[in-house]
């Protein structure tokens, strides 16, 4: 009897692992990858790193940023796997941080992540704080994209040139400024419990930051070209919603809510959430308007809810217009690091729900009612494939899980560490050292979301496929309270 008993528990248990796999990560998984996202910052930072620095592979870098131009730009963060700091998507990786703490605080607090992930915000908006010396100018990039994607070396000892980039008055730029308004607005929220006179300073620039923003209208890549070719803004209508939402979040100040109550139209259900398309999160902002009474359920109030709406049941299948999916159940909206839109997509879904709650109300959709509790599975589904319910077993958060990709597309984890080895390694000769070698990163990048697999499920774990295999912190970013929520 004692054998057949242990056996029937040896199924069981090998069931489990099965079930486990295929519904999904179990709750240990999310607060694993809650703190392995936030690690992720920590591994991007650009500057002189503190003594509590926990990715101890990395050292100081760009210390003389700035410099050239008379103003002090240490700081900040390396976009993705390469050396430049680009304000735009920086700023918006900071207002999803700070939304994430907004709506997940305690749950942030319970898994004592709080602290990590404001000390994650901070080191951002202490640098926008340092782009920011006066109401009408704002630094916009340090480095330059084409001679650092020339060069493939670590940050600690990179030769290339740090030129930086300003909009002023005469050369504007209404979408970074309105960007790094928001990120600002919604940081002083985040900031407001524990540490208010910080708070108060960021809410400060905010402000002056947004009627820049307004009274000097352009496109930025008109005023810096150089940022056309990396991160070219579609429009900047959509930052000025945004930054308009957030500072009436944090100031209750009526007249930037007949802004964005005057914009005339809600502009459509939107086919992405992201750094250059912020709607999506103006409608779902401005629905929790409506769903709290604030402004009335009609006109344009109406319009951003109805169309917020309609984005998530794209979402989930169930509206007049689909995103697709990989078989494998994925959102797929673009070849290039498709994830990026998938954490958002996520991230919208996860508060939606639970302003919905809330309110015990769900969504009309095309194809039926959708629930709170339904916009919570959806969520969770496309999480838990992106940490390893997926057809290759393979977790897209590097790190997490006994699979993860191994050669992330970013030079200081592909290179060994200065504190390892301090050999130089030259602009060029780390193309043959180490981008080409086919092997594992020599550094683990924990908590990167890399841009994940093509249509069909499949991942090319190869340094050289940046498409897939190069990360971003506006990834995680949203990720952030989506963990802290299901944690």
């Amino acid at each position: 009897m004692a054998s057949s008993s242990s056996s029937i528990v040896g199924v069981l248990v090998g069931l489990g692992v099965v079930l486990a796999h295929i519904h999904g990560c179990l709750g240990a998984d999310y607060k694993a990858a809650l703190t392995s996202s936030l690690l992720f910052y920590e591994a991007q930072r650009s500057g002189k790193l503190p003594h509590d620095q926990r990715i101890k592979w990395r050292g100081d870098s760009g210390l003389q940023d700035g410099k050239a131009s008379g103003i002090d730009l240490v700081g900040g963060y390396y976009d993705a796997g390469d050396h430049v700091k680009f304000g735009f998507p920086m700023a918006f990786t900071l207002t999803m941080l700070s939304w994430s703490v907004v709506e997940y605080g305690p749950q942030l607090g319970a898994k004592h992540e709080l602290q990590n992930a404001l000390t994650a915000i901070k080191w951002g908006t202490d640098y926008l704080l340092k782009a920011h010396p006066e109401p009408n100018v704002l630094y916009v990039q340090v480095g330059d994209g084409d001679s650092d994607h020339g060069c493939w070396m670590r940050p600690e000892e990179m030769t290339t040139p740090r030129p930086a980039y300003k909009i002023d008055a005469q050369h504007p730029g209404s979408d970074v400024a309105a960007e790094s308004a928001a990120a600002l607005a919604a940081a002083s929220i985040a900031f407001k419990a524990s540490d208010g006179r910080y708070s108060s300073k960021l809410l400060g620039h905010a402000k002056q930051l947004f009627e820049f923003a307004r009274n000097h209208q352009g496109l930025y890549q008109n005023s810096v070209p150089g940022v056309g070719q990396f991160y070219s803004s579609s429009g900047f209508q959509d930052e000025l919603l945004w930054a308009a939402v957030w500072l009436y979040r944090a100031t209750g100040d009526r007249a930037y809510l007949d802004y964005l109550g005057g914009s005339g139209n809600a502009v459509g259900t939107r086919t992405m959430f992201s750094w250059d398309d912020k709607f999506a999160g103006v409608q779902i902002l401005a629905a929790k308007l409506v769903l709290d009474g604030k402004v009335q359920a009609s006109g344009v109030w109406s319009d951003f809810k109805s169309q917020g709406e309609q984005f998530l049941c794209s979402c989930l299948q169930k509206g007049n217009n689909n995103f697709r999916k990989t078989p494998g159940g994925l959102l797929y909206f673009a070849d290039w690091n498709n994830l990026q839109y998938v954490t958002t997509a996520t991230f919208l879904a996860t508060v939606y729900s639970d302003y919905l709650a809330a309110k015990h109300a769900p969504i009309q959709c095309v194809g039926g009612l959708v629930q709170p509790s339904d916009l919570i599975s959806f969520a969770k589904s496309q999480v838990d494939y992106i940490l390893g319910s997926n057809p290759n077993g393979m977790s897209y958060m590097v790190g997490l899980g006994s699979k993860y990709p191994t050669q992330v597309h970013h030079r200081g984890a592909s290179i060994v560490s200065i504190k390892t080895n301090p050999a130089p390694v030259e602009c060029k000769a780390g193309f043959d050292l180490w981008f080409h070698k086919n092997a594992p990163n020599p550094n683990v990048l924990t908590g990167a979301v890399v841009g994940g697999p093509d249509i069909n499920d499949q991942y090319s774990d190869t340094r050289t496929n940046y498409n897939m295999a190069e990360t971003g912190t506006a990834n995680a970013a949203p990720f952030v309270g989506v963990l802290a929520r299901l944690a």
